[in-house]
């Protein structure tokens, strides 16, 4: 049985609430022919205790809030950890924050396969894993299990992730926490894990990549970011428009099925804190503006604020509307729009392999 027949498939996120609370470890993940994981039950082992349709953020929606949400660009005082940070350095401030009360911070970083998983750290000096945008659905594996002990433990926990993450994480705890801090991002969608292996198959045919971040802007700024990729004996930087997994990314062509539809895309979320660039801080404050980068900040609760509040002395802000943010970054309200294209993408994908599929498609 398919935790599909509880939800219908493009309705499943992925956020592996329901693996991580079945007591009897009777869910498994299995990938599609494109490449998403997707929870099975295990017929011969589930105990039939409805603990997995609890758990699914989509099965169980939250109670909604109506949050007085504070809406900030924010810069990172420090220059050199803004210009190691996709936007304006401030999950760095905010997980520091958490790290000097003993607390512990999960994120998602690149393992060395280049897959991205979910981890945790509990020193400062190992946060460098987690900062930069990876344009993939991290591998959640037992995380939200170790964010249960922690909890448990009365440790402090910042938890960051994308939306559905972080409310599959709060259906899973079913819950409130008041060490349990919780910052998500404004996420455009997540692509395709198997296109991803294929395009560093594709990308390594003559050498291997050591190194690879997705938004390095100290040469041509932070709006004109490139991606990056170190090899054996050379590096290669491709504007973002021009790099062939971002422009099948951006077009839409590659995400996963719930995220045409996503369910969490609003401004009264569950998280305290959500993070994201200031797309169009040129037309809200373009004297705020000097390419290394611009954070949008939104402050969704008293968590949050208690969080703002500490690490705003290292900051240079200016307080916005939501609407500001909203305007140029829709992604916080409105999911990404379907490519007609995409079924047939996969098609000669799956057939002909990834050159023939961009032959077609790009």
């Amino acid at each position: 049985m398919n935790l599909i027949d509880v939800i219908e498939k493009d309705k499943c996120t992925g956020c592996m609430a329901c693996k991580n609370v079945c007591p009897v470890n009777a869910i498994k993940i299995e990938r599609d022919t494109n490449g998403f994981q997707y929870p099975k039950i295990d017929q011969a082992k589930c105990i039939h205790c409805s603990l997995c349709k609890k758990a699914c953020p989509v099965v169980t929606t939250l109670k909604e809030q109506k949050n007085e949400t504070k809406a900030y660009a924010c810069k990172n005082e420090n220059t050199n950890v803004r210009m190691q940070s996709s936007s304006g350095g401030i999950f760095t401030l905010i997980a520091e924050d958490i790290l000097n009360q003993k607390g512990v911070v999960f994120g998602a970083k690149f393992n060395q396969k280049f897959e991205v998983v979910h981890d945790y750290v509990l020193k400062k000096e190992e946060l460098s894993i987690f900062r930069g945008s990876k344009y993939l659905q991290s591998k959640i594996g037992n995380s939200y299990k170790k964010v249960k002990r922690f909890l448990e433990n009365g440790r402090k926990v910042l938890f960051t992730g994308t939306p559905c993450q972080i409310e599959g994480l709060l259906t899973y705890l079913g819950k409130d926490y008041e060490n349990l801090y919780t910052q998500d991002i404004i996420c455009h969608g997540v692509p395709s894990p198997k296109v991803w292996k294929k395009y560093l198959e594709y990308k390594e045919e003559n050498k291997k990549i050591k190194e690879i971040s997705f938004r390095k802007k100290d040469i041509l700024g932070w709006n004109n970011y490139q991606v990056h990729y170190k090899y054996e004996n050379s590096e290669e930087n491709i504007h973002h428009e021009e790099d062939i997994y971002m422009k099948l990314f951006l077009q839409n062509l590659i995400l996963r099925e719930s995220c045409y539809s996503c369910n969490f895309k609003k401004i009264n979320r569950k998280s305290d804190i959500t993070l994201a660039d200031f797309w169009g801080i040129n037309e809200v404050l373009p004297e705020f503006n000097d390419e290394k980068g611009t954070s949008a900040l939104i402050v969704h609760s008293k968590k949050g604020n208690e969080i703002f509040d500490r690490i705003k002395e290292n900051i240079n802000f200016i307080e916005v509307s939501i609407e500001d943010i909203k305007q140029y970054n829709p992604c916080l309200c409105d999911s990404a729009n379907y490519n007609n294209s995409r079924e047939q993408f996969f098609k000669v994908l799956n057939k002909e392999g990834l050159k023939k599929a961009i032959e077609k498609f790009l």
